[in-house]
């Protein structure tokens, strides 16, 4: 990284921004001009280990070169035809990404919220086309605390009143059970049931992840029942836990699978519902879409993301890595930490409440150099780019522990 480009401060920036920016985040007092790797700058030139990576919009780190180069070389030839015509880079990216997933089909759209909102759409056009429920009767089954997006309809079954309080009425056709509670979901799922929406992992509830067998039981029942099973897998895939997809930590491949962040490497927004033929297929032209979904610059570097999961190697390292994170974390239990749950380089760590709350905590860790965001409460999050070395991951844990000895 070199010399800062603003020459504002960032003090400065942070109060421009107060009267133009409608105010839906509140984010650390850190203005960021410059990262590459693990390691983000500031305005003024200070460095960051970035432990949150985008909330794994940057699994394979700031600005990676072959990521950065499929993108230069894309912008350098087509950027944009909308899906009123064919692009030439669609085609492989499809391919290849539903080999990755052992799925058959692509819908590709942008955002997370969007991948979302698409895998509703489908499931309940599925409920009434194959499953014959009728018409406008179709149910989604879903998790309380879960985190899904931010549209109206998603916020419908938001169990968050942060997210719901105010934007009402709200959209219906969702039954809300607790998580990791299969005898719930059971009696939840009946034959107007299109589908049961999960996160393998919650991840804004604080990394939250079910007990073992709590996955697969969710397949076995969505099959027995007759209805879609559909994982979430916008934060928890491509590479987090350790594996491509979260779900094949017990084996299960769902009938339908919504992907974003790291899709767009960190470069563009890149979504995409991945799903059985027979699923998706219920799709016909006119009845959904996207001008920007499946561009040519989203596909090129959607494409090369694929190329690199292809390898395992980021599996592999955020399996690796991911017992350093655990074990440095358990010896901070009883130090300042009072739990935690990780899986691959992923954690929600529960801070004392008597130390402080979970912004506390982390604006005491951004002044010591390291960025991490905080959830509910006393609760932080670790989601640092699997491509941070051993030695990175260990000095984020001995700052941790410093600021919470201190």
């Amino acid at each position: 990284m070199t010399a800062p480009v603003s020459t504002r401060s960032s003090a400065d920036l942070i109060r421009a921004e107060e009267p133009v920016l409608a105010h839906n985040y509140h984010p650390l007092p850190v203005v960021v001009a410059r990262a590459e790797g693990t390691w983000v700058e500031d305005v003024e030139g200070r460095r960051y280990l970035d432990m949150l990576a985008g909330y794994s919009a940057l699994n394979f780190g700031h600005r990676h070169p072959a990521l950065i180069e499929a993108a230069h070389q894309q912008l350098d030839r087509l950027t944009l035809t909308s899906r009123a015509f064919h692009n030439d880079r669609l085609a492989e990216f499809a391919e290849r990404l539903a080999a990755l997933t052992g799925l058959d089909m692509v819908l590709p759209m942008n955002t997370g919220a969007e991948a979302v909102e698409s895998g509703i759409k489908v499931a309940r056009k599925w409920a009434y086309e194959v499953k014959g429920v009728p018409a406008d009767r179709a149910t989604i089954v879903v998790a309380a605390e879960n985190f899904h997006g931010r549209t109206t309809t998603i916020v419908s079954f938001s169990t968050d009143e942060t997210a719901r309080a105010g934007f009402g009425p709200f959209t219906p056709g969702f039954r809300i059970v607790p998580y990791n509670d299969l005898a719930a979901l059971e009696e939840a799922v009946d034959e107007t049931t299109a589908a049961v929406l999960l996160e393998p992992i919650q991840g804004e509830a604080g990394v939250v992840i079910p007990d073992e067998g709590y996955l697969a039981g969710v397949r076995e029942l969505t099959r027995r029942k007759g209805c879609l099973f559909i994982a979430d897998e916008i934060q928890s895939g491509l590479g987090r836990t350790g594996r491509t997809l979260a779900v094949e930590h017990e084996g299960v491949v769902p009938d339908v699978l919504l992907l974003g962040k790291a899709l767009g490497g960190g470069i563009v927004p890149v979504s995409a519902v991945v799903a059985r033929r027979d699923v998706l297929g219920v799709l016909r032209p006119g009845e959904h879409g996207s001008t920007f979904g499946g561009n040519p610059l989203a596909a090129a570097v959607g494409t090369a993301v694929v190329e690199i999961l292809e390898t395992g190697e980021f599996q592999r390292r955020a399996a690796e890595l991911g017992v350093l994170l655990r074990d440095g974390l358990a010896d901070l239990v009883g130090k300042g930490v009072v739990g935690f749950r990780a899986r691959g380089l992923w954690a929600g760590v529960d801070i004392d409440p008597a130390i402080g709350t979970g912004r506390e905590v982390s604006k005491l860790l951004m002044h010591e150099g390291v960025l991490v965001k905080d959830t509910h409460g006393s609760t932080i999050r670790l989601a640092p780019p699997l491509t941070i070395t051993a030695e990175e991951l260990g000095s984020a844990l001995g700052v941790l522990e410093k600021v919470l000895r201190r």
